[in-house]
């Protein structure tokens, strides 16, 4: 669950971090009065979940409030990298001395927090780590014992921040490793974390993931769900439940299970094809379900045929069938669906599915094979 750099600000101000005041607008006239209500200078920044919004002309300084009516009319319809800025956030303009980069993130290989830390700041972390991978201090933290303010010091030390914003930083980095782990997130990074003139050191940026599973911990993150990106089919797949990514192949993708559903797509790609969608229907694959994701391929228009592509565990093959059965009465399909069951009670499942093959719902013993065949029929 991707956050507005906004929303990432107000985030991280829950946890006591220096953030700058501003409001958000989605005109420019509420632009114009939340500048008035802040008092010039201000940034103009469009709210877009993807990044390079300066070099797009979506980060703008406003000296009075002509320029901020001038700033907003240019930003607000902006296309930056596919995404139409909806939104501008407007915020109090801050002196820069010199800029840093901070964040935490998980590093699944170590089974740890990472931590990184770099004097070279406003610039893509990437760039640094390609180009001066040693101007980056890393961090790895156990989540048992926890991030002390000592190893904090130490890791500060290793990434030679000037002497004016070591005690500024330690308290940032503190806040920020306790916003990362009490807030459930996959990933808080500000870039750039900045020193001002008179040595405050203040978030400037903010970019926030939360672990969309820990909500059921977290009520108040409904919020943000409500502003997440997503096209028609994405929005369509939410309101079912299904977990849903839009890609911009010709061969719907339905799997049970997230990994089989990479797989499925990887394979779709492996024998030639590109997949239209990732979608995991997870464990459940009753009727209903079905016919919620086939609904949902259906209405892409870009799809030319669907690869199902069930493995049984918990869920039995039978069950299986007879939700595709139930799911075909209910759903009208446009397109050729190529059908893989395996696993658990598979073979019951296929004997039921065997009186409703046709040109319309064809059945492959193995992934490969079901992955050509949906290929074949996306391409004629």
């Amino acid at each position: 669950m991707d956050l507005f750099e906004y929303q990432g600000k107000e985030f991280f101000a829950q946890y006591g971090m220096s953030v700058s005041p501003g409001e958000i607008a989605f005109s420019v006239d509420e632009a114009v009065a939340a500048a008035e209500r802040l008092g010039t200078p201000v940034m103009v920044k469009a709210q877009v979940l993807t990044g390079g919004r300066g070099k797009a002309g979506g980060v703008k300084f406003a000296a009075d409030i002509d320029s901020v009516r001038e700033h907003a009319t240019n930003i607000l319809g902006l296309d930056i990298k596919g995404h139409i800025v909806g939104r501008v956030w407007i915020e109090k303009a801050s002196d820069i001395a010199e800029e840093y980069y901070a964040s935490f993130t998980l590093d699944r290989s170590a089974k740890k927090h990472l931590g990184m830390l770099s004097k070279e700041g406003g610039v893509e972390i990437e760039t640094v780590a390609e180009e001066n991978p040693d101007a980056i201090a890393k961090i790895w933290v156990d989540p048992v014992v926890g991030l002390s303010e000592s190893a904090v010091r130490e890791w500060v030390a290793a990434s030679k921040l000037p002497d004016a914003a070591v005690e500024g930083a330690v308290d940032i980095l503190q806040k920020l490793y306790t916003a990362y782990t009490e807030g459930d997130a996959d990933l808080c990074e500000i870039n750039p974390l900045i020193l001002t003139p008179e040595g405050v050191v203040h978030v400037l940026d903010a970019k926030v993931t939360l672990d969309a599973n820990s909500v059921f911990r977290h009520p108040e993150y409904a919020q943000y769900d409500e502003t997440q990106t997503r096209d028609e089919r994405e929005e369509a797949a939410h309101e079912k439940g299904l977990q849903y990514v839009g890609l911009d192949g010709s061969v719907g993708v339905i799997a049970n299970g997230a990994g089989l559903a990479m797989s499925t797509v990887d394979m779709v790609n492996q024998v030639g094809g590109k997949a239209a969608n990732f979608l995991d229907i997870g464990g459940g694959a009753n009727a209903d379900v079905m016919a919620g994701a086939l609904e949902v391929i259906n209405n892409d228009p870009s799809v030319k045929a669907i690869f199902i592509n069930i493995f049984g565990g918990i869920t039995r093959g039978e069950e299986v069938a007879e939700g595709i059965i139930e799911a075909m009465k209910r759903v009208e399909i446009d397109s050729p669906i190529v059908l893989r069951l395996d696993g658990t009670n598979a073979q019951e499942g296929r004997d039921m599915l065997a009186p409703h093959l046709d040109d319309s719902l064809m059945m492959e013993s193995t992934m490969l094979s079901a992955a050509k065949q949906a290929v074949a029929l996306a391409s004629s």
